[in-house]
C-alpha cells in the first residue's frame, strides 16, 4: 500500500469520529482541515472522495458529504450568467489576464458577496461534512486561500476539508507543491 492510500484510508474513520463531526478543533477552533497531497496523486485522491462520498451518503448514519469542486462551481456561474463564451472570445482578443480580471469581479471574489462562499453556505445542510476540491484546476482565478478566509468567516456549523493538492505546512500552502501562499491558515492538517 503507498502512502496516499494508506493517508486516504484514514479519512473515513477520522471524519465519522464524533468529536470531528462537533466541529471543535483544539482551543475550540472551527472545525477546518486540510488534506494534502502530491499533484501525481489527484487522480487516486479523486477516485476516493467518489468512494467515501457514495459510501457514507447511502449509509443510515444519516450523515452526508457534500462536495463542492471550485472549478466547476466557476464553470457553472459562468454558464448560468451567459458568460462562457464571452470569456472565450475575451481570451481571444485581450488576452489571459484581461479574462481573469474579469471573471475575478464577476465573482466577486475579493468582496463579501463572494459568489462561491455563498453557494457553499447556502447549499450546506446540517449533519454533513463539506469536501472543497478542484483547487488546483482553478487556479490562478481561484485562490484557495481566498476561498478559506472567507468560508471561515460565515460557515462554523460542519466541518470543511479542502483536498489540496501541494504542501501544507500547518501555516502556510503551496499550492503544486512550488506556488506559496504568504497567508496564514487556521486550519488543521486532516490526516
Amino acid at each position: 500500500m503507498t502512502n496516499i492510500e494508506s493517508r486516504l484510508d484514514k479519512i473515513e474513520e477520522k471524519i465519522t469520529n464524533d468529536d470531528f463531526l462537533k466541529n471543535k478543533g483544539l482551543g475550540n477552533e472551527v472545525g477546518y482541515y486540510i488534506f494534502d497531497y502530491a499533484p501525481r496523486n489527484e487522480l487516486i485522491v479523486r477516485g476516493h472522495i467518489a468512494y467515501l462520498k457514495k459510501k457514507i451518503n447511502q449509509s443510515s448514519s444519516g450523515l452526508k458529504i457534500v462536495e463542492f469542486d471550485l472549478y466547476k462551481m466557476v464553470i457553472d456561474v459562468l454558464k448560468d450568467k451567459g458568460y462562457l463564451e464571452k470569456c472565450f472570445d475575451f481570451e481571444k482578443t485581450k488576452g489571459f489576464d484581461f479574462t481573469s480580471e474579469a471573471i475575478i469581479k464577476m465573482l466577486r471574489l475579493s468582496s463579501k458577496s463572494n459568489l462561491l462562499v455563498n453557494h457553499i453556505v447556502e447549499n450546506t445542510p446540517s449533519n454533513s461534512v463539506v469536501f472543497i476540491t478542484g483547487v488546483g484546476k482553478c487556479f490562478p482565478l481561484v485562490r484557495s486561500h481566498n476561498v478559506l478566509n472567507n468560508l471561515h468567516q460565515v460557515l462554523d456549523r460542519v466541518p470543511v476539508v479542502m483536498f489540496f493538492p501541494g504542501i501544507y505546512s500547518g501555516q502556510d500552502l503551496q499550492l503544486f507543491g512550488t506556488i506559496k501562499d504568504d497567508n496564514y491558515y487556521r486550519a488543521f492538517k486532516l490526516i
